[in-house]
């Protein structure tokens, strides 16, 4: 077969399928392209998903007419150096626009400052044509029709218009959020109109950008991020474990201002949240990654969302030690969601039927609506109210009962007289405490609370399984642990090089109880296991911690399985649900919790208490 030399079409054709995927991978490049060119406004059209018509309009410092040629040219471009290590700039290929050029239909027009106006360029299916003149203010507008048009295989593989449309709004939500000095806009026929408006540099600006994106919810949820080790720095914002989504897309990365798509650095946020989020929930996070961009490749893809660290095990030890640190010194701190949900809950249309109490037809018919007014046709029984009998009788109120029991009805309990008097009349500082003082037990399982502005409910088994959790874990990993030498060593055979790994973090491994060591080229010998694990697989556990290493360069793999181990033994050696507590007891967990970081979370991710703030109790009863 003869070799030959591919035309330009064909080359520009190949590159449009690693570079131009969809309709958000076009948005993606044109709005980079802008941010690049010092727009301080970025304005997006989109029709049909974006196949249809994808409008990116900027007021950026433009193109000169005589280099429109150039910019869809392959592999021209103004923002890479002779250093290909030394890249600043989002864009730096030179790939994007001729590579959109070729599947589609693409309009160039910009202007640059000095200039009397402005030139447009088009290009249809790689043929070019232009540049002539056109009018437009300062910038540059990038319009791009019947994408794939030229490669109509490739337009099988799409998805539907809202779904494409969706992908679009999240690129632009992505790009918005790491410049929160730009303004950005999307709309079209396909979509509902967004508005970022700038909001200025800074910690606030950033802050106030990424709740345009993700919520005003976010903001009263989050805990700043700010950590730096040799040379590498971490900033932005983590969600307190109880706020927490079904998926990772809540979860945005950015590196040198450019957002990415890291399986790395997803990994490193799952480890930093492990025993306090639920397996299968997500973390809410916003971290930007700043470092020398010698030390991070970033063109392993022409979509450039893939990078690739030098040191991975320097960023990821990183993000999960700054996110646990800054998890620990935030304090308690419960999800506002968890306040919204018990809201909804009390509301009055958020009773069903089911829930409502049965009354007897005879004894009282609501007011019915008829022939435009309001009628009564059963008048309500009046009766002398009893504090027996009320159903919503008070909790404190003196029922009979002897002074010296507890008085339990409805699965609320309440102490008696004496412990009565501990609790109510509990001290200012128990009041001003962040979790306050224990006023009641419901149902044998949850506490009741009272803060200077606000009631709390605990879930004293879920609250005290985190406690023992956290005590077992500070006792395993503050002295090496306990270990059972094996009556025969255990070979285990591996590559060379997974072998070599385990054997440079054997003394990490022995403080854990896992001796190993050696043995030949292609294999070690396990000599000793934690004995805490009982009879484990020693082949098994081996070859997962060399993967671990492999992938991270840690041996968080064993640590992770004695910290399940852990957290099983908490769960139970925990108060258990159904114990009655004493005033004195309740009031004890309380203040344990609150010294304990990370403990407005259970072992499973479930929120231990929910906080309820008075002026909330006040709405639910028409105060305000």
């Amino acid at each position: 077969m003869t070799i030959r030399h591919l035309s330009e079409t064909i080359i520009n054709q190949i590159a449009a399928g690693e570079v131009i995927e969809r309709p958000a991978s076009v948005v993606k490049e044109l709005v980079e392209n802008a941010i690049d060119a010092g727009a301080s406004r970025v304005e997006v059209v989109t029709a049909g998903g974006g196949k249809t018509l994808i409008r990116v309009t900027d007021n950026g410092s433009g193109i000169p007419a005589g280099e429109l040629a150039l910019a869809v040219s392959r592999h021209c471009t103004s923002k890479l150096t002779d250093d290909v290590h030394d890249i600043r700039a989002l864009g730096f290929r030179g790939e994007a626009l001729p590579s959109i050029g070729s599947v589609s239909r693409l309009s160039l027009k910009s202007r640059v400052a000095d200039a009397e106006s402005g030139f447009e360029i088009t290009v249809s299916g790689g043929r070019m044509e232009g540049p002539r003149p056109a009018a437009l203010n300062q910038g540059t507008i990038a319009e791009v029709r019947d994408l794939f048009f030229a490669t109509p295989a490739r337009l099988k593989f799409m998805k539907t218009d809202r779904a494409e449309a969706m992908a679009v709004g999240d690129i632009v939500k992505r790009v918005a959020i790491a410049f929160p000095h730009i303004r950005f806009s999307l709309a079209g026929s396909d979509r509902t109109p967004l508005e970022l408006p700038a909001t200025g540099a800074g910690s606030d600006g950033m802050l106030e950008r990424i709740a345009q994106v993700l919520g005003k919810e976010f903001p009263e949820n989050a805990i700043a991020i700010d950590a730096e080790r040799d040379g590498v720095r971490l900033a932005g914002f983590a969600g307190i474990p109880s706020f927490n989504r079904a998926n990772s897309l809540h979860q945005f990365a950015y590196v040198n201002g450019r957002p990415v798509r890291d399986k790395q650095i997803w990994g490193a946020i799952r480890g930093a949240y492990a025993d306090v989020i639920a397996r299968d929930r997500h973390a809410v996070a916003v971290l930007f990654l700043t470092l020398d961009p010698a030390l991070v490749d970033v063109n392993v893809h022409p979509a450039k969302a893939d990078v690739r660290f030098r040191d991975p095990g320097l960023v990821r030890g990183l993000i999960v030690g700054a996110i646990r640190q800054a998890l620990s010194q935030s304090g308690i701190r419960a999800a506002t969601s968890g306040a919204e949900a018990m809201m909804q809950a009390f509301r009055a249309e958020g009773f069903g039927a089911r829930q409502a109490p049965e009354r007897p037809a005879a004894a009282y018919r609501a007011p019915a609506y008829q022939a435009g007014s309001w009628t009564t046709t059963a008048p309500r029984p009046r009766s002398e109210w009893s504090p027996a009998t009320a159903p919503y009788r008070p909790l404190d109120m003196d029922m009979g009962f002897a002074e010296n029991e507890q008085a339990t009805f409805e699965g609320v309990t309440t102490p008696s007289a004496d412990a009565r008097a501990t609790v109510e009349d509990a001290p200012a500082e128990l009041i001003a405490a962040p979790l306050g003082a224990a006023r009641a037990q419901i149902h044998a399982n949850y506490i009741v609370a009272q803060t200077d502005d606000s009631l709390v409910i605990v879930d004293q088994h879920a609250a005290h399984e985190r406690l023992v959790y956290e005590a077992l874990k500070t006792a395993l990993h503050a002295r090496p642990l306990p270990a059972q030498m094996l009556l025969i060593p255990e070979i285990v055979d591996l590559p060379e090089e997974d072998a070599e790994r385990l054997a440079s973090h054997a003394e990490t491994l022995a403080r854990f109880g896992l001796g190993v060591e050696r043995f030949g080229p292609g294999a070690v010998a396990v000599r000793e296991t934690p004995a805490m694990l009982g009879e484990i697989d020693v082949q098994l556990l081996i070859r997962d911690l060399a993967d671990e290493i492999a992938e991270h360069d840690t041996s968080d793999g064993l640590k992770a399985m004695l910290d399940h181990v852990a957290a099983t033994m908490a769960c139970h050696g925990s108060v258990r649900a159904g114990r009655r507590l004493k005033p004195e007891e309740m009031n004890a967990l309380l203040r344990q919790m609150e010294a304990t970081p990370g403990s407005g979370t259970c072992n499973h991710g479930r929120p231990t208490y929910i906080e309820l703030k008075l002026a909330d109790i006040e709405r639910l009863f028409g105060r305000r």
